[in-house]
């Protein structure tokens, strides 16, 4: 692969508590933090048949930030490491471009490899935060609001660690 990284901020801003994705994500493209090159920082929102077409691209590696609902308290922020690309059955119908939850994305984007012989990212990541509400309204909650800068430092964390695996990679690859 490549070592393209895409981070899609996913949510409806509408939503309360459900726009902590685009937020995140909005504060990640500042070019303060100096992301390389190869990493691409997208507000999705609800365009989940976008996010699909777009990862026929060809990345590497994916990182969805979205508000996940697992029962902690509000603002608690999760890491999770996806399962296998085809192996995530989808919650929701998946042609439904407006409310698609990531898992039907991947599912749409395993059809669309198997159609177009390309490949779905490597690896794919969750940067999840509890919501508090999801109710019409525009903003997030207090405790989600808060989480939204160590949700930065956490993707940040997570993009700058695999970068230096690749590098490792590379290092003994040309050292044998």
């Amino acid at each position: 692969m490549n070592g393209r990284i895409l981070i899609a901020g996913i949510g409806n801003v509408f939503l309360g508590d459900d726009g902590f994705g685009v937020e995140t994500a909005r504060r990640l493209a500042d070019p303060g933090h100096g992301l390389p090159g190869h990493v691409e920082v997208v507000d999705i929102g609800v365009r989940g048949v976008h996010l699909a077409y777009q990862l026929l691209d060809g990345y590497d590696t994916l990182v969805l930030v979205d508000a996940t609902a697992r029962g902690g308290a509000p603002g608690t922020l999760y890491l999770i490491e996806a399962a296998e690309p085809g192996t995530l059955a989808p919650q929701s119908p998946v042609l439904d471009g407006h409310q698609m939850s990531p898992d039907a994305v991947l599912a749409l984007l395993e059809t669309l490899c198997a159609g177009t012989g390309t490949a779905p990212p490597r690896r794919i990541w969750v940067v999840g935060c509890e919501p508090g509400s999801l109710e019409e309204g525009i903003g997030l909650s207090t405790p989600v609001a808060a989480a939204v800068p160590e949700a930065v430092r956490m993707v940040l964390d997570l993009v700058l660690s695999r970068d230096e695996e690749l590098l490792d990679q590379e290092r003994n690859a040309t050292a044998n």
